[in-house]
């Protein structure tokens, strides 16, 4: 279980650095196409890269005969897994044009703690050391996101919405990937994603193939690195996993959208002072998932005759 935990931890992590970067891929692919035609084209691209990795690990494996209810529970899942993400990675993509990628890293980081916040609905209890953080994080919201006037940017309420729908998204997850097989249901995902945006991209974007092309760095890097092999290691990585340690490593993409944003698009953080905030709000975080992990342990201990 241990080297499974590793295995799955350093999955997240890799998805965490390719997610950041793809934050500068997301600004600049709004230069040339719509948020919804980005997403469509993207996630499109990430479930036909998946076509031939599946068949590749599939690959002198025996075939099990599948009954109803297992395609039944895996299509579910890709299907709760597609909709959350549509929704995430739209609303994402729509405050991205209105705010600074380090903002959005960072805001977007937020469901390391509405995470253990939407788990109270499911019968799961938070500690003292989550609410504090609930309040720390707050706290580094406001050094990062508010202006002079008092006033938090559309792009802002946009990319934090996003991260509650990434939070589900999570928790989605970590109830399916018990029943399924994660590369699958991470290829239904995307698909189910790419046909949710291709309507409202028909509609309201009239997207013209010359700027798709034009696009195509930037779509290519969100298609093949973001959707296709980091969604797919946050899928397999989440495997036997506490679902808010889960979410503390996959919020270190808030880093590297900071470091990619001021590397690429010369971006900085418009207020130094949110540094200290997000140190505690790890700091906490990480805490907490000791006690959670020490819990489990005994719990599992507990349970062997």
């Amino acid at each position: 279980m241990k080297k499974e935990q590793i295995k799955g931890s350093l999955s997240l992590f890799l998805a965490a650095i390719i997610w950041g970067a793809a934050f500068v891929a997301q600004s600049v692919g709004m230069d040339y196409v719509g948020p919804f035609t980005f997403n469509c084209v993207r996630t499109l691209i990430g479930g036909i890269v998946l076509i031939p990795c599946i068949a590749f690990l599939n690959r002198g494996k025996v075939r099990k005969k599948t009954n109803f209810t297992e395609k039944k529970r895996l299509l579910l899942g890709g299907i709760c897994c597609g909709v959350a993400l549509a929704t995430g990675s739209t609303l994402q993509q729509f405050g991205i044009m209105y705010t600074t990628v380090g903002k959005a890293g960072f805001i977007t980081a937020f469901y390391i703690i509405i995470v253990p916040i939407l788990g109270l609905f499911l019968g799961k209890k938070c500690g003292l050391s989550v609410w504090i953080s609930v309040v720390i994080a707050l706290a580094g919201l406001y050094f990062l996101c508010i202006t002079d006037g008092f006033s938090i940017g559309k792009g802002d309420i946009y990319v934090f919405l996003g991260a509650i729908a990434f939070s589900i998204h999570i928790l989605v997850i970590d109830y399916f990937t018990q029943f399924n097989d994660g590369v699958k249901m991470s290829c239904i995902q995307f698909f189910i994603c790419g046909i949710l945006c291709f309507v409202p991209m028909m509609l309201f974007e009239h997207p013209e193939i010359s700027m798709i092309l034009l696009a195509w760095k930037p779509i290519l890097y969100a298609g093949v690195m973001s959707c296709g092999v980091a969604y797919t290691l946050q899928i397999v990585g989440q495997k036997n996993m506490n679902p808010t340690v889960a979410s503390l490593i996959l919020s270190l993409e808030s880093v590297t959208s900071v470091i990619a944003g001021f590397l690429v698009l010369h971006q900085t953080w418009q207020n130094s002072n949110a540094a200290l905030p997000i140190v505690y709000l790890f700091f906490i975080i990480y805490q907490k998932s000791k006690v959670w992990t020490i819990t489990r342990l005994k719990n599992l201990s507990g349970c062997v005759c």
